[in-house]
């Protein structure tokens, strides 16, 4: 495969699939958005803290291509427990690593996104859950 045919892999394919896991739920008291400029994709989501600020669930709308929904569900599996500062970090890290590769962040599943670091009209389709997260905590 050549261009971006050989970003949307099988495994990426079923990594979107899985954010059928994380239904949006109107319960949950934080909500945030964010939107890719460059492809236009979109994501919604909702969180729910516990007492000491970390995340303890989430929801998603997803308005994204593939590989965004791929990033949010990698986002999804590994946000429980976090708080605005190791998000904060973690998106940094993130798009650092999108734009000058290096050290692969430290967040479960990001090896599935390592093509992507050559596709740069879609790293903001891969921070849009992060962004999301981080617009739902600043509120």
């Amino acid at each position: 495969m050549s261009g971006a045919q050989g970003l949307y892999t099988p495994a990426i394919l079923a990594a979107a699939m899985e954010l059928t896991k994380y239904p949006w739920n109107e319960a949950y008291g934080l909500k945030g958005t964010a939107r890719s400029r460059s492809c236009g994709s979109a994501i919604e989501i909702c969180l729910s803290l516990d007492v000491d600020g970390n995340v303890s669930a989430i929801g998603l709308k997803p308005h994204a291509c593939a590989v965004g929904q791929a990033a949010a569900s990698i986002f999804a599996q590994g946000v429980v427990g976090l708080n605005r500062d190791q998000l904060r970090n973690a998106r940094q890290s993130l798009a650092t690593w999108l734009a000058d590769g290096g050290f692969t962040p430290d967040w479960p599943g990001m090896a599935l996104l390592e093509p992507a670091q050559k596709y740069p009209a879609r790293h903001s389709a891969i921070l849009l859950a992060w962004d999301a997260a981080l617009d739902a905590l600043s509120k």
